[in-house]
């Protein structure tokens, strides 16, 4: 086995990794991120659309923030999070997004930043590139920390599939390592191109492997959202939280085929979209007062009522009251997807369903990003310091990574003095398998899973679903584990064993949880 080590091992590129690693790289230290894809852009990051909060001292745009994070959590936010989150990430984003990666966002004619409003905020504080604002920021912060002139600490370990968190107690080749403290020093990670796992020991770990939502049949999410950091962080003995709230993007591109759903963004709404059902009517009146502006679960469940009283596949946005120049402008992505898709969004209405989008719980992290677990952070999406509660508020998601992957690398400088190398020699290689990986058992096996969690484990769950959910998982997770051991590898499989203890989580929480709130809704409670 090939061992390598580094001061920090990252893993996932998206904006909370690089915003850390961006930070830890100038001060010298030796930095590895990784990625199971080929290509480090393709993260949940990438795909986001809408836009990111920039909140600012001069538009009295602070305690307005921290209110509105808390009103959409429905008043379970930690608020000690949103605080920091508000005070802080003015500073970060300036930083890092406007002054080095040269971030572009929309500007007026004198070079302003123009600022836009999405559902359940109270004044316009999002700016944004048009549709892509993801996309921008990603390529933006990889153009930046990819320069080797600039960053010759910092090694991308592309095409390499996390396996586990390495731990003295669980890997160690003496049975006296039992006794050592549990913390995490490195990880195995599968190296897809060449078939081989090589071992990575590093003083600091950084989780940043995103959400769950590719767990569910409809989602809007990257393929990499499958749960991968959360299951090895439960497995390495971190604790995880809030794993029931779940939340659904209310207006996803409707079609029969792929399951990742093309987002039709929150901004649309903010800029005037009026959901119909299929008689033509607009229906959010009935549900809230805000109507298509108010929180996210509140729409998702209220498109749902529509489709079950009418026996609907969809309901659809209108936004043909709008120019077709403006819309080009605004949303040229979405407008040349859904031309691509047969609909002209100037003069047709879009069909579009709530999907899987976003996982507000994840692994328990302190105010620094620090795991229950020594030597590992989390950040991002796979993180849950208690910021977005039961519910979040749009277009947090991005500023959350960008503002938290900055702050855990702040406090790792302080500390990494303090955590030594540990000694290869001590940890055990792995093991691999020669029987060939069936293919098609992965396939049904992500199929079965993918419906469960959708049928089951969706929008709005009962005791019987929840119930339903726990006897699949069970057989599902039996067969898995079993299948696991006995052949190669391969990051389909990795992904499945990690995907089902993940579900196994939502499942769990669900259970436990009789109250209705935020993102959770329970038929039954």
């Amino acid at each position: 086995m090939n061992d390598k080590s580094f001061d920090v091992l990252i893993i996932g590129t998206g904006v909370a990794g690089l915003s850390a690693a961006l930070k830890l790289a100038k001060e010298n230290l030796s930095i590895a991120i990784v990625t199971r894809q080929e290509k480090p852009k393709y993260t949940n990051t990438f795909w986001a659309q809408g836009g990111i909060i920039y909140p600012q001292e001069k538009n009295a745009g602070i305690e307005s923030l921290v209110q509105d994070i808390n009103n959409a959590s429905a008043h379970t936010s930690n608020l000690e999070a949103a605080h920091l989150l508000a005070t802080r990430s003015e500073q970060i984003l300036k930083e890092v997004l406007l002054e080095e990666a040269n971030t572009q966002f929309a500007r007026s004619e004198t070079g302003e930043l123009l600022f836009t409003k999405e559902a359940a905020h109270s004044i316009e504080r999002i700016i944004y590139n048009g549709d892509h604002t993801g996309k921008e920021i990603e390529l933006s912060l990889l153009n930046f920390i990819s320069n080797k002139d600039r960053f010759p600490n910092i090694t991308f370990l592309t095409a390499h599939t996390a396996i586990d968190l390495i731990t003295p107690n669980h890997h160690g080749v003496s049975i006296r390592q039992r006794y050592e403290e549990n913390k995490i020093l490195g990880a195995y990670l599968f190296d897809q191109k060449k078939a081989e796992v090589i071992k990575v020991l590093s003083r600091v770990t950084v989780l940043a492997t995103g959400g769950i939502a590719a767990l569910y049949q409809h989602h809007t999410n990257s393929d990499g959202a499958r749960g991968d950091g959360h299951a090895m962080a439960y497995r390495a003995g971190a604790q995880v939280m809030n794993m029931e709230f779940i939340q659904f993007h209310p207006t996803s591109f409707y079609h029969r085929s792929t399951q990742r759903r093309f987002l039709m963004s929150e901004a649309m709404r903010g800029e005037g979209a009026i959901l119909k059902n299929s008689r033509g009517e607009a229906f959010m009146e009935k549900y809230h007062p805000d109507k298509e502006l108010a929180p996210r679960d509140v729409v998702s469940r209220a498109i749902w009522s529509e489709l079950i009283r009418l026996k609907d596949d969809c309901v659809y946005l209108d936004m043909t009251h709008k120019e077709k120049q403006w819309l080009q402008e605004r949303f040229p992505s979405i407008y040349e997807y859904c031309l691509k898709k047969g609909v002209d969004i100037s003069q047709e209405l879009i069909p579009v369903v709530p999907a899987a989008h976003y996982t507000c719980g994840g692994v328990k992290v302190d105010l620094d990003g620090r795991t229950t677990l020594g030597n590992l952070y989390a950040v991002g999406e796979v993180a849950c310091n208690g910021l977005h509660g039961a519910n979040r508020l749009a277009s947090t998601s991005l500023l959350e990574g960008l503002t938290f992957g900055y702050i855990a690398a702040e406090d790792i400088i302080k500390k990494i003095e303090s955590y030594p190398l540990y000694e290869a020699s001590k940890i055990k290689d792995w093991s691999l398998s020669k029987q060939a990986t069936d293919m098609a058992l992965v396939e049904q096996d992500w199929q079965t899973l993918k419906q469960t969690m959708w049928n089951y484990l969706g929008i709005i769950r009962s005791r019987n679903r929840i119930g339903r959910a726990r006897a699949m998982l069970r057989e599902l997770s039996s067969q898995v584990q079993k299948f696991y051991k006995d052949v190669k590898l391969h990051d389909e499989l990795i992904g499945l064993r990690n995907a089902v203890e993940v579900a196994y989580m939502v499942q769990k929480a669900s259970e436990k949880n009789n109250e209705s709130i935020g993102c959770f809704y329970r038929l039954d409670e």
